[in-house]
C-alpha cells in the first residue's frame, strides 16, 4: 500500500462521517475541541500496521519524570508501510477536509515529523498533563491540531494509554478517549490544550502513529509562545511544583536562545536528493 492508497480510504471515511465528527469538534471547541473516527482502515490494513511496528530495541526510549515512553521518527529505517501511514495524513485532500471541519485557515503538515512519527507504551509507562510546544521546531508556525491513530489489537481501554483531555484544568475530572484499535483521535492544540496519556496497567504495547499540522495563525487570538510544559497530576503535588520549576527554568532559556540552546533530535533526518 502507498501512501496514495491510504489516503484514499482515510479520506472517504471522514467524508462519511463528516457531519458527525464536526458536531463533535464544535460541541467541545470552546474548551478543547475533539474528535475521533472508528474504523478508519480495513482491519487487515491495521493489522498490517500494528505487525511491523519495530520492536522496543529499535526505538528511542524518553524516561523521565514528565514521561516514560518509545518513540521512532527516522521512519527510512523501518518497514515502509509506517512511513507510508504517516504520510497519508498529509495527503492535501485530507488536511484540507479536516481543517475545514475544525474551521482551521492555512493548514500545514509537518513533514519533518517534529515530536510526530512513531510512539509506543508498555507496562507502567506514562505521559503526564501537558502543553504541546507550540510552536514548529523553527519557531515560524503554529502547531495547531494533533493527529493519533491507534493501532493495537485487542487493546481494552482499562489496559491504561489511553488520551486524557484535561479540558477544565487540573482541579476538574478529565475527557478519556480510549486508544481502541483503528481509531484516529484528532484534538486541537493551543494554550488551554492540556492533556496526558494514562499510565500504562498491562503487560503488552500501545502502538501510536502521529501527525501534526501547523499553521501561520495561531487557533486563539490569546495563544502565546511555549515550551512543551508539564505538570502533575492532580494528586502529584510535590511533583507538580517540580514540573512547573522546570517549565519556567525553560521558558527562561527561550526568552534568550529562541530556537533552542541544542537542536531538537525528534525530526525525520531525511536523506539529500
Amino acid at each position: 500500500m502507498r501512501r496514495e492508497n491510504f489516503a484514499d480510504l482515510i479520506l472517504q471515511k471522514i467524508k462519511d462521517q463528516k457531519d458527525t465528527i464536526k458536531q463533535q469538534y464544535h460541541t467541545s471547541k470552546n474548551k478543547i475541541g475533539y474528535f475521533w473516527i472508528d474504523d478508519l482502515l480495513p482491519n487487515d490494513l491495521a493489522l498490517e500496521i500494528n505487525e511491523n511496528f519495530p520492536s522496543k530495541d529499535e526505538m528511542v526510549l524518553k524516561k523521565s519524570l514528565k514521561e516514560d515512553k518509545y518513540i521512532a521518527v527516522q521512519m527510512n529505517q523501518y518497514h515502509p508501510i509506517l512511513e507510508e501511514i504517516i504520510y497519508a495524513f498529509q495527503d492535501e485532500r485530507i488536511v484540507s477536509l479536516i481543517a475545514e471541519i475544525c474551521d482551521i485557515k492555512q493548514p500545514i503538515p509537518d513533514s519533518s515529523l517534529y515530536a510526530g512519527g512513531l510512539s509506543m507504551m508498555g507496562n507502567k509507562q506514562f505521559l503526564q498533563p501537558h502543553l504541546d510546544n507550540s510552536h514548529d521546531a523553527k519557531r515560524e508556525l503554529w502547531r495547531v491540531l494533533n493527529l493519533l491513530y491507534y493501532v493495537t489489537p485487542d487493546w481494552r481501554e482499562e489496559y491504561g494509554g489511553n488520551l486524557e483531555i484535561w479540558q477544565n484544568g487540573l482541579k476538574n475530572e478529565q475527557i478519556t478517549i480510549f486508544s481502541k484499535f483503528n481509531r484516529l483521535a484528532v484534538m486541537a492544540t493551543h494554550n488551554e490544550s492540556l492533556h496526558s496519556v494514562s499510565p500504562i496497567k498491562y503487560e503488552g504495547f500501545r502502538k501510536c502513529v502521529s501527525n501534526y499540522y501547523f499553521s501561520k495563525e495561531p487557533l486563539r487570538e490569546t495563544d502565546s509562545f511555549h515550551v512543551t510544559s508539564f505538570r502533575g497530576r492532580p494528586e502529584q503535588k510535590v511533583l507538580d511544583q517540580v514540573l512547573q520549576v522546570d517549565n519556567a527554568l525553560r521558558m527562561g532559556v527561550r526568552k534568550v536562545f529562541k530556537k533552542g540552546v541544542v537542536e531538537n533530535p525528534h525530526v525525520y533526518k531525511k536523506e539529500k536528493e
